[in-house]
């Protein structure tokens, strides 16, 4: 097991007006050839976007599209016929496949909007495209899985060996039991602290990790995602 972990000041920054994103790997305008992605993981954005604002209709082609909102709503058509506003407490997955369309605004006007969305890359090119949402409930001192590549039988299927769960924990030790051999795990936290081998991650930070989930903990209420990937 080795790992590195990061501060949230060492992601990319854009600021368009609208939107205000932090990139934990090369995207739009920020590029570092050492930040190109993370085992089939090629983007994670940690986007503010203004009430009524969005991005128009566009294009996307062989890749797992997950949105995660953890503030407010968005409203998603795309050119499958899928169609829906996805809130705090679910996931949507938009498997992008031989093409597809698709438009994405925050759902509110009056009210901004923070999201988390990653690209996975998939196991194949030439997927059917296609979408799916659901609700969930983040695993109270354990993680929820949300999102699984390895169960084609979970019903939160993507076309790829990558899972993603989700945990709040309250001062207490954080496991995860690995679903696959030979992958790698990124941690975000979303909000609070977290201590490992007496570094603390603060919230936004995050880590890098080959093989197992070294030995943490909580400290305080924290919430943490955790990405599972294939290396």
């Amino acid at each position: 097991m080795n790992y590195k972990i990061f501060k949230a000041s060492q992601r990319g920054t854009g600021d368009f007006g609208w939107l205000r994103p932090a990139y934990y790997f090369s995207f739009s305008s920020y590029y570092n050839p050492a930040r190109m992605g993370f085992g089939a993981i090629r983007v994670m954005n940690d986007d503010w976007i203004q009430a009524g604002a969005g991005f128009p209709t566009h294009a996307h082609d062989n890749m797992e599209i997950i949105t995660i909102p953890l503030k407010g709503a968005v409203a998603h058509r795309d050119s499958t016929g899928g169609e829906g506003v996805i809130t705090s407490g679910e996931v949507q997955v938009m498997t992008a496949g031989t093409g597809i369309q698709h438009s994405e605004f925050n759902a509110s006007q009056t009210e901004d909007l923070q999201l988390f969305q990653i690209w996975i890359l998939p196991d194949k090119h030439g997927h059917k495209p296609g979408y799916w949402q659901h609700k969930y409930i983040a695993g109270e001192n354990k993680f929820e899985t949300i999102v699984d590549g390895f169960d084609a039988n979970s019903g939160k299927y993507i076309n790829q060996r990558a899972a993603i769960s989700r945990g709040n924990f309250d001062n207490v030790d954080i496991a995860y039991t690995s679903k696959g051999k030979n992958t790698g795990l990124f941690l975000v936290v979303i909000n609070g602290h977290v201590e490992v081998d007496g570094q603390k991650l603060g919230t936004r930070d995050f880590m890098e990790i080959v093989g197992e989930l070294p030995k943490m903990k909580s400290v305080g209420k924290t919430d943490v995602l955790l990405i599972e990937t294939i290396l």
